[in-house]
């Protein structure tokens, strides 16, 4: 990734990639030095660009162990991998980290906060971009959600309605 990274900013092919996003993962360093990896998720669209070298997303609340937000207190070095399967794409990401209180900030909240998605939030997380990469897509199996395979089944869905239609039509001649 070092010799291929990108630390102009994002462009527009990364900032459409991030809006169209469900989930991450996030490996953040711990007192032991070792990396701690952990899944984020929520609708598509709940990470946020808030500039072109700067990240976000409301931190729900979770599991409640809090290991990622100890670790960026301490440590604010992170790396990111946003995937998407049906794309085949992945887009790593070295950022820094900063846990923000939403009392703190609450015009960053306005921003971040997802859309008609029943949340309850902890707290933000902004990733100040260091650099980023585009990854080989060789051995990303695509995988679709329910809402995807459905919208990629409407036209079929449609045609079939149609025929059986165009049957029931027939039959009644």
């Amino acid at each position: 990734m070092e010799k291929r990274s990108f630390v102009d900013g994002l462009t527009d092919s990364e900032i459409d990639f991030i809006s169209d996003i469900d989930s991450f993962y996030i490996a953040s360093f711990g007192e032991n030095q070792y990396p701690y990896i952990q899944h984020r998720g929520g609708p598509k669209g709940f990470i946020k660009v808030i500039d072109k070298g700067t990240i976000g997303i409301v931190d729900f609340t979770g599991n409640r162990q809090y290991i990622t937000a100890a670790n960026i207190s301490r440590n604010p070095n992170v790396s990111l991998i946003l995937l998407s399967y049906p794309l085949k794409a992945r887009l790593k990401i070295y950022a820094k980290a900063e846990v923000v209180e939403i009392d703190k900030n609450p015009r960053l909240y306005e921003l971040l906060k997802p859309e008609a998605y029943k949340h309850k939030p902890e707290w933000m997380l902004t990733f100040k971009i260091s650099a980023y990469d585009w990854n080989c897509p060789q051995h990303i199996v695509p995988k679709y959600t329910l809402e995807e395979i459905e919208e990629l089944l409407k036209p079929q869905k449609a045609y079939i309605e149609r025929l059986e239609q165009e049957i029931k039509r027939l039959k009644e001649i």
